[in-house]
């Protein structure tokens, strides 16, 4: 059944155009935490959490790129977390901070253009039940198996969650609030 929404390429069903409504509407509140924000405030910590707002936006966007590429090639594009070093570790948590020399900026953009190839995964894979094993991880079920469609809700899930932690993030640091 389509939808008769139509993109620059394709006639898109129902499902498509709920998965692109539905990280639209978690990647809008993600942004907008972020609204009139500099690059100091945006890497203030405000919770006993070492959350930022700059850091939780570099996250989503290598976490949303990750996921993408683990639809389009399978688990061979993720590091097995079964087998990190404590240098790894370190590494991978610089992935939750904005560094020197980054700017909040540069991550917003890093961010449109991850969600724009996202989008045009949704647009047109061919099957949105093809499916990979999921990477080793402490946290994957043994021969768990995610569906591109249950990977692209994954995103979407993601994405709302820290938005969540973002709002809270911002109002602790100057009063203003995303979701009220």
């Amino acid at each position: 059944m389509s939808s008769g929404i139509t993109s620059d390429t394709a006639t898109i069903t129902v499902e498509r155009a709920d998965l692109l409504a539905t990280l639209a509407h978690a990647r809008h509140y993600l942004r907008f935490t972020v609204r009139d924000l500099d690059d100091e405030r945006a890497r203030q910590r405000t919770t006993v959490s070492e959350l930022t707002l700059g850091g939780l936006l570099k996250h989503v966007t290598a976490v949303e790129r990750n996921w993408a590429n683990f639809i389009l090639h399978g688990p061979s594009t993720a590091p097995d977390f079964t087998a990190m070093t404590e240098a790894d570790y370190a590494q991978w948590a610089e992935g939750f901070r904005l560094l020197p020399g980054e700017t909040l900026a540069g991550v917003l953009a890093e961010y449109t253009e991850v969600a724009k190839h996202t989008d045009e995964l949704v647009v047109t894979l061919p099957d949105l039940d093809a499916d990979h094993p999921l990477p080793p991880a402490p946290w994957n079920p043994p021969n768990a198996r995610w569906s591109a469609r249950r990977t692209l809700l994954h995103i979407a899930a993601e994405t709302a969650q820290h938005a969540g932690h973002a709002d809270i993030i911002r109002e602790s640091l100057d009063g203003a609030k995303s979701m009220s």
